[in-house]
């Protein structure tokens, strides 16, 4: 299995999801403005969406989208999945939040938006960060065991630091405790971030 990444995108949620359910994968480093892997393959043949992430399984099914490729991840290591007969429903219900309110919400600071565009979207996600904060039931989002959403929502918040975006102590908390995970650690590493 081989997960293609770019260094802090949200490719890491992949990243430590995958370390999380101690699957054994290869990763590559993906250059996104050039469209070449590390070892010199032009990305478009690997994604014509042409980014990360993208997890190619050992039986040459590719898996692209954080959503799809964190659901996979989860049914392969049922704890990083809320317990309990919804809670597979409850994972993607956080997951599709992560993706399409709070992800898409870094469109301004990731593509050039102007200062304007870039203050409303900081509003909007401060706004979105409160609501997820009021959702974290322990240590995680569903209690005292992580879950792939958390792997998500980690990388969401690293880049609120990293455009200046403040976020509520309850997610500042939230990462701490992230940070401290040795897959959180290992991801980090190898992506070099650290």
């Amino acid at each position: 299995m081989k997960l293609y990444f770019a260094p802090g995108a949200c490719s890491l949620a992949d990243h430590i999801a995958l370390h999380e359910a101690g699957l054994r994968f290869e990763h590559e480093r993906v250059d996104l403005k050039a469209k070449k892997t590390a070892n010199g393959v032009d990305f478009g043949t690997i994604n014509a969406k042409g980014y990360v992430p993208v997890l190619i399984l050992d039986s040459g099914e590719t898996i692209t989208e954080n959503v799809a490729m964190l659901d996979w991840i989860a049914q392969q290591a049922p704890a990083l999945s809320p317990p309990g007969a919804m809670g597979r429903t409850r994972l993607l219900e956080m997951l599709a939040y992560i993706s399409t309110e709070i992800h898409k919400s870094f469109a301004p600071f990731f593509q050039g938006g102007s200062d304007a565009e870039k203050h409303k979207a900081a509003d909007k996600l401060a706004m979105r960060f409160g609501w997820i904060a009021g959702q974290i039931q322990g240590d995680f989002l569903f209690g005292p065991s992580v879950s792939v959403a958390d792997c998500y929502l980690f990388v969401m918040v690293l880049w609120a630091a990293k455009n200046q975006i403040a976020v509520v102590p309850t997610l500042r908390d939230f990462n701490d405790r992230m940070k401290q995970r040795p897959a959180v650690q290992l991801a980090l590493t190898h992506e070099g971030l650290v």
